[in-house]
C-alpha cells in the first residue's frame, strides 16, 4: 500500500489516493453494485442450507449493497426475503403475510421467525416415528 501512496506530496493526496484504491472510480463502483444488485435479485434459499445460513448470506448482501448506497425499505427486503424461499415455506409466509404489517416488520424479526418455525419442524421431524 505504501509503494502506491509514497509519491503524494500532501496529506489531501495521500487520502484521494487511499479513497481511489479502496473505493475504486465512478466505473468501478456503478460495476460493483451491478454485481450486488445480480446477487440480491436472484438469490434462493440453497437445498440443505439453514435459515441462519440463509440469513446470514442475505444480510451480507444487503450490506454490501448499503456501502454502495442502495437501499431498501423494510417490505421489499421482507418479501424479498419470502420469495427466495423454497415451495415448502409457502404455508408459513402466506399465514405471516396475512397476519403481520408487513410494512413495520423488522428483517431480524422476520428471521427470528423463521427460524423458530424451522426448530420447530426439525422437533417435530425428530419426534414422529420413523418409516423404516
Amino acid at each position: 500500500m505504501f509503494s502506491k501512496i509514497k509519491t503524494c506530496a500532501t496529506a489531501k493526496e495521500i487520502w484521494e489516493k487511499l479513497v481511489q484504491i479502496c473505493e475504486g472510480s465512478d466505473e468501478t463502483k456503478e460495476n460493483k453494485l451491478t454485481v450486488a444488485q445480480q446477487k440480491y435479485e436472484s438469490i434462493k434459499m440453497k437445498d440443505g442450507e439453514t435459515m441462519t445460513e440463509f440469513d446470514e448470506r442475505f444480510c451480507a448482501i444487503i450490506i454490501e449493497l448499503n456501502s454502495l448506497g442502495k437501499e431498501y425499505n423494510n417490505r421489499e427486503l421482507v418479501l424479498k426475503v419470502m420469495r427466495a424461499l423454497p415451495r415448502e415455506w409457502d404455508v408459513k409466509t402466506m399465514a405471516m403475510r396475512e397476519s403481520k404489517d408487513l410494512n413495520k416488520m423488522e428483517l431480524h424479526d422476520l428471521f427470528a421467525n423463521l427460524k423458530a418455525y424451522e426448530f420447530e419442524l426439525e422437533t417435530r421431524s425428530e419426534a414422529s416415528p420413523s418409516n423404516s
